[in-house]
């Protein structure tokens, strides 16, 4: 056993005859649960035993000894590291021993959670007699291992149904979400919560308490639960719904959730070591599998991004932040602001715009009380965070400005001009742009160096992704700050440097313009968002042109076919819609019809409406030629970003589709993706693309460099 994994794990005895198990990894500011730290568990759990039977141990209390972190899960790069299923089923078998250990100690234990608690540490709490947590915002317990491609196989796919009923474990199992502590204590998961001042007190009590016969209360279920999930037809009901829904929403094509159904169906009736025994055996059957590598891949990449800011640069503080321009957009970045704990000043030049913001913002929070994410008296504490003004009083004291006015390059410099006049000269200013250049905004500003591109995704409260656009005059500290803030407020940041397009909307665009060409080519709108839907994107290219706004993808279109030419040509489909008043999903119809801002059906009049540019006749277009001339047409674009040094690497381009496009992380990015079918395929079919449609599909020097050395864009 390593230093570092006894260090990481502490038994303290105080004189009541309290053991005190306290997790505290050194050098690190989260618990991890490695073999290491497991083994040393399994050890002090042997010395707690001992102490029981001398009489000097009463009572058990797990806490963190980290403010606000109790433990983040397992260790991933150990489960990255197996390479067998039963390997795989015998570390799971070996964590399990280690709980069961803890469950059946002859003294009670009581879990003390204050911060995030995930995978193996909901696990290792649910093997503890009793447990209560922090009522802090940070306090979320949860059990994320499908999205690691497996299931929790420490014991908590088989424990959880036992604790907190059936249908309230698949919420947390087959989504990998988290619950606050109050929904915990709601459900039972948890049989108190309180300030985090008086958590290791009251922990000391209860166990105390337990000590002495006192049993926890449990929590008293309707009538209608106790049917659902006690009885067989019930449950039965209850994993049939659970089934449908996983095959709607996942297509299977993620197994981890449905081997879950499988496990909670059979382990319903098995005593508890026979139920673990078939949860160890799924866990290692499922380690082992392409989604699931590829899960743990974007799992990595994922933390990586998060740690990608500027080496060695201090960003400056941020506490005060200005949105110029109250829209949807800006009205939605000025909610996440406050919900982070910042002061908003919300600017815009017309009243009704900023009560166009403000109602935004508003029915945002109204929406998080209503789902239990805050306390419905906190909605107006969290709008009185945000100050609309209609002039730049205010702004001299603020941190950073995100300025989110109409996208023209002359009003966005006017804007930022007059407020570089109005902010100290410590502010960073920055742009919400999506596709004009941010070195030139920087011309018209005196402290180009203060100034990037801050691009957050639409919609804000949902798309994780915020690209840092690196201006030609901006300075690492500017950087620094604006990847700090994005990480105050949970998004995924990328540093990016400045082109046209950036990063995300450079590689959507030969995607989306592949899909207009198709259509000319006789394909129809169903087939061809039929054929992505089924690789897995989330919706189909014509469809994410609805929701973009067909006049937003026309201006983002004319940029890109401005930057890169008859490489990027607009389609004459796309030249026709520039003839109709369709605007998409925000106008009721485009390729789609909407109602109540949900598509209905496709748009029969389309193909009127564009009739000049299509054939007198549909016909079938091979799925799989639909496929290659989507999906390759965003490779070959990508290996251009990185020719043109866009960004760092491979990693950041599959970090920013899967967050920003959602791109399917089972398929581990973009270019892994590719790296999966072979560079040498890569280019072949390409070239044979080019052969029949010309330089939309000449293959990227990269590409024929790595597939002439035989490498991926991975390595080899």
């Amino acid at each position: 056993m390593k230093v570092q994994d006894q260090a990481a794990l502490t038994l303290e005895i105080s004189g009541d005859g309290v053991a005190w198990l306290i997790f505290d990894r050194p050098d690190s500011r989260v618990n991890i649960l490695s073999a290491g730290v497991m083994a040393r568990l399994n050890d002090l759990l042997g010395e707690i035993e001992t102490g029981a039977r001398a009489g000097d141990v009463r009572a058990v209390v797990v806490r963190s000894g980290k403010d606000g972190s109790f433990i983040a899960g397992a260790d991933v790069n150990e489960i990255a590291a197996v390479t067998d299923a039963s390997e795989g089923a015998a570390a799971a078998a070996q964590g399990q021993a280690v709980f069961r250990r803890l469950d059946l100690l002859p003294v009670p234990a009581v879990a003390a959670v204050d911060g995030h608690c995930l995978g193996g540490g909901t696990e290792l709490i649910l093997s503890c007699d009793a447990r209560i947590a922090s009522d802090r915002p940070e306090t979320k317990i949860g059990l994320p291992e499908v999205k690691l491609g497996i299931i929790p196989g420490f014991g908590g796919t088989t424990r959880l149904p036992r604790v907190v009923g059936l249908r309230e474990a698949l919420a947390m199992i087959l989504t990998g979400s988290n619950v606050t502590a109050r929904k915990a204590q709601r459900i039972g998961l948890i049989a108190e919560r309180m300030h985090p001042g008086v958590l290791y007190e009251r922990a000391r009590a209860l166990a105390l308490e337990l000590a002495g016969s006192r049993t926890v209360p449990r929590r008293k279920r309707p009538l209608l639960a106790k049917v659902l999930d006690d009885t067989m037809i019930g449950r039965r009901i209850v994993l049939a719904q659970a089934r449908r829904q996983v095959m709607k929403e996942t297509r299977g094509r993620y197994p981890a959730p449905l081997r879950a159904l499988d496990v909670i169906a059979e382990s319903a009736r098995l005593p508890l070591d026979a139920a673990l025994k078939v949860e160890a055996k799924a866990l290692g059957d499922l380690i082992v599998t392409d989604v699931s590598r590829n899960l743990q891949h974007v799992f990595q990449l994922l933390e990586a991004a998060k740690k990608a800011g500027p080496a060695g640069v201090k960003p400056r503080g941020v506490d005060r932040v200005a949105v110029l321009g109250a829209g949807v957009m800006g009205g939605g970045i000025a909610q996440l602001l406050a919900y982070r704990g910042l002061d908003v000043r919300l600017k815009d030049i017309r009243t009704d715009a900023l009560g166009l913001g403000l109602r935004h913002a508003r029915e945002m929070f109204d929406r998080l009380a209503k789902r239990g994410r805050i306390e419905k008296r906190d909605v107006q504490r969290y709008m009185d965070a945000i100050a609309p003004t209609l002039d730049y009083t205010g702004l001299g004291t603020t941190d950073l400005v995100i300025e989110a006015v109409v996208e023209r390059m002359d009003v966005k410099q006017q804007v930022l001009r007059e407020t570089e006049a109005h902010v100290r000269s410590e502010c960073v200013l920055t742009t919400n742009t999506s596709s004009l250049s941010v070195t030139q905004m920087q011309s018209a500003l005196q402290r180009p160096a203060s100034f990037a591109g801050m691009h957050f995704f639409n919609p804000v409260h949902r798309m994780p992704l915020v690209e840092v656009i690196r201006g030609g005059q901006t300075s690492d500290e500017a950087i620094a700050t604006v990847f700090a803030l994005a990480r105050r407020l949970d998004k995924t940041p990328v540093i990016v440097n400045d082109g046209p397009g950036f990063l995300v909307n450079r590689i959507l665009a030969p995607y989306l313009n592949e899909a207009g060409w198709l259509l000319a080519d006789g394909a129809t709108v169903e087939r061809i968002d039929r054929a992505l839907k089924h690789f897995g994107m989330p919706m189909g290219p014509l469809r994410l042109l609805d929701e973009v706004g067909l006049d937003v993808a026309r201006h983002a279109g004319a940029v890109m076919s401005e930057a890169f030419g008859d490489r990027l040509a607009p389609p004459p489909t796309m030249i026709a819609l520039e003839k109709t008043d369709l605007l998409g999903r925000k106008g009721g119809r485009g390729f789609y019809v909407y109602e109540n801002g949900r598509d209905k059906s496709v748009n029969d009049e389309i193909y009127k409406r564009l009739a000049d540019a299509l054939p007198a006749e549909r016909h079938e277009i091979p799925e799989q030629d639909i496929l290659d001339r989507t999906l390759l047409a965003m490779v070959n674009e990508a290996a251009r970003v990185l020719e043109d040094a866009i960004v760092a690497g491979p990693g950041d381009v599959d970090v920013a589709m899967i967050t920003g496009t959602g791109f399917p992380p089972f398929h581990g990015g973009l270019l892994r993706w590719a790296d999966s079918i072979g560079m040498r395929t890569i280019l072949q079919r390409l070239e044979q693309l080019q052969a029949r449609h010309g330089i939309r599909f000449e293959p990227a020097d990269l590409i024929r460099e790595r597939a002439g050395a035989g490498r991926g864009f991975y390595g080899d």
